[in-house]
């Protein structure tokens, strides 16, 4: 399978560790998205949305948005609950990590880091750190009383939200404030099999 991606990308990124811990094997064709790759006619062919991460299947398939590829991958691993209940909350912190999470410290961090913090962005810059350090408070709170987000086992949504979480201090926030949070990220990092950002 193909994954069409790119390396910064918070959500690619979640493909990429998915596959490493999993030992899946995979080929990564970078897609620069500054330069107008998800614009062209042959990528959009495979997603009509212009966005990546994109899944292609050796069969010709195609699966698009990073939560929904992630919990494919990891479908009949232990990443990926099968009791519909545990499911259902792997699901909820996803939908947090896209509407509550991803807004804030994604929108935030790619400001700063990609587009160099310019003065007519300033000012959205700085709205995104509410929302982000609410969203950090409610993974803080939560990770206070559990190992991981849903309870003691590492799951896909640990995956979806680690993804621009533990680079959320290039947007600007500040972790120490989250001292289980943090002790999470250790947790995820000393897997076995863990990647870091970047790696091809």
């Amino acid at each position: 399978m193909k994954i069409y991606a790119d390396e910064q990308s918070g959500n690619c990124y979640k493909v990429k560790l998915v596959c490493a811990l999993l030992g899946i094997e995979h080929q990564w064709v970078h897609v620069d998205i500054l330069a107008g790759d998800t614009a062209a006619n042959s990528f959009l062919a495979k997603n009509p949305n212009g966005k990546i991460p994109l899944l292609a299947l050796d069969d010709g398939r195609h699966l698009w948005e990073s939560n929904a590829i992630i919990n494919y991958v990891a479908s009949g691993s232990d990443l990926l609950p099968t009791d519909a209940f545990t499911l259902a909350k792997v699901q909820q912190w996803q939908f947090f990590e896209q509407y509550s999470h991803e807004p804030y410290i994604a929108v935030a961090r790619f400001i700063a880091k990609y587009l160099g913090l310019p003065e007519d962005k300033k000012a959205e810059y700085a709205a995104k750190q509410a929302g982000g350090h609410k969203a950090l408070s409610v993974m803080e709170s939560q990770l206070t009383h559990s190992v991981f987000l849903v309870g003691e086992q590492l799951t896909t949504a640990d995956i979806s939200l680690y993804g621009y979480t533990h680079v959320a201090h290039e947007g600007g926030f500040d972790l120490s404030l989250y001292p289980a949070v943090q002790a999470w990220l250790a947790r995820i990092e000393a897997l076995p099999h863990y990647v870091p950002m970047g790696s091809a």
